[in-house]
């Protein structure tokens, strides 16, 4: 009987201890005394000016303050507390780097916290500053993770009365630096629609995904692989994203806290429609003058009264008789004007120096716009569609109909519309030594041709 009541009270022992043990995050946090100590601060924007272009360790009795912005709570933070300068209306933000896992037990978003600056490292990295403790590599020093023994030393909890954060609302056209560090709201976005049905992140790898609005303006938001939420699928509706702006090779980035930073459920922008076909956009010239090969070029006309986006078009170069795409132009960034001409020069400065003024599209050698006279050049619409050719894809065109060697060919001013079908009766064509229904007289720059002119 004995031996049985033994075994019944370490059982009992047993079971105590293993109830003890916690593994759930949401247990309370340490009680810390909060401060209520007197102190002369300076402000972040002060302590930024300190940097001087190398990680610095602050010699002085320095304290600065700041109100709580970030959160570990669902790991898409680790080991580092952003903060502000308000709880609303900031204008600087910053970061401490620490060793301090489940911070949010001891630093709630929107909590004044004081640091002490003495020993401390100041550095700044893609932008943004940090404070923390030092790391050292191949004797570089950048700031690192403050060492988990001192971290209170530095870091105080004031006693003034946590009042929240208010993030600011912005609109991803009107993000820019003085944002940096701070709690942003950005209003109407969604989830960029190639990106629909993916998870927030990869597991154990860290993801960007990208927010967009209703007139393609994009934001990358930045998501742990090790983030509670790292598997959920991203919304597919639309509304505000909540999050730290931060930086990453002068692109604007967002750090989500958790899934709930994502307020998605209005309806999804309206595609917009930016891409457009057209029979009136058909080239005008092509040139490749007998004195100055610099002196290439390529005209595209628009016969249209009205102008039109170039947004997907391309203009392509079959080089000799190849049957694929030898080089390409991507015209998406130009819109040309009604009646207007776009004039494609492969060497600008030379371009400048022969016709006297600067063409509209400067590309390089070897390009569609530098072509020496015996190859095929297409205009393909966004949808592609062949809108207009000059010359027949895998043919030589070297002694044919369509060779414009040391000259030129022009498109008959009668002509309005492109042609998916090379066809000679459209062109006055210039060259050396081509076949009949050409002109067997080459041109020389700048005399015999009219780049911009129809």
């Amino acid at each position: 009987m004995k031996i049985e009541r033994n075994i019944f009270y370490w059982m009992m022992i047993i079971g105590i201890i293993l109830s003890s043990c916690v593994k759930d995050k949401e247990f309370d946090a340490p009680d810390l005394e909060c401060s209520d100590a007197v102190f002369t601060f300076i402000s972040i924007s002060e302590l930024k000016n300190m940097y001087n272009g190398e990680t610095i360790q602050i010699q002085e009795d320095l304290v600065i303050n700041g109100y709580v912005i970030s959160s570990d709570k669902e790991g898409n933070f680790f080991n580092i507390i952003h903060f502000q300068d308000e709880p609303s209306n900031p204008t600087d933000g910053m970061q401490i780097e620490l060793e301090l896992r489940d911070a949010h037990l001891f630093f709630n978003v929107g909590q004044q916290v004081i640091i002490k600056l003495k020993g401390l490292y100041l550095g700044e990295s893609k932008g943004v500053y940090k404070i923390g403790g030092v790391f050292t590599s191949f004797g570089n020093r950048s700031v690192g993770r403050l060492p988990k023994n001192v971290v209170f030393d530095h870091v105080l909890i004031s006693c003034k009365e946590n009042v929240g954060i208010v993030p600011t609302s912005v609109k991803v056209s009107e993000i820019n630096e003085s944002m940096l560090n701070t709690l942003v709201v950005v209003t109407d976005v969604e989830i960029k629609q190639e990106e629909l049905g993916e998870t927030f992140a990869i597991k154990e790898e860290e993801t960007l995904r990208t927010l967009i609005d209703c007139d393609d303006n994009e934001l990358v938001i930045v998501n742990s692989g090790y983030a509670d939420f790292q598997a959920e699928i991203l919304p597919d509706k639309m509304g505000t994203a909540t999050g730290i702006l931060t930086m990453d090779n002068n692109k604007f980035q967002l750090i989500i806290r958790s899934v709930d930073d994502l307020s998605f459920n209005q309806e999804r922008c309206e595609d917009l429609i930016d891409e457009f076909t057209s029979s009136s956009i058909f080239i005008s010239e092509i040139a490749d003058p007998d004195n100055n090969a610099g002196a290439r070029f390529v005209e595209l006309y628009n016969a249209s009264v009205e102008s039109l986006s170039l947004n997907g078009w391309v203009l392509e170069r079959y080089t000799n008789d190849n049957s694929e795409v030898s080089s390409s132009i991507d015209l998406s960034e130009y819109i040309i004007e009604a009646n207007g001409l776009l004039v494609i020069s492969p060497n600008s400065e030379e371009f400048k120096n022969v016709y006297g003024f600067d063409p509209d599209i400067a590309v390089g050698t070897n390009s569609p716009a530098d072509s020496n006279g015996d190859d095929t050049i297409v205009l393909v619409d966004p949808f592609g569609r062949i809108i207009d050719i000059f010359g027949v894809i895998g043919e030589d065109g070297s002694n044919t109909d369509h060779e414009f060697e040391d000259g030129k060919a022009v498109r008959k001013i009668e002509i309005v519309s492109g042609n998916p079908v090379f066809t000679i009766t459209e062109w006055t064509i210039y060259n050396d030594t081509g076949d009949e229904g050409t002109i067997n007289q080459p041109q020389n720059a700048p005399l015999d041709f009219s780049p911009g002119v129809r």
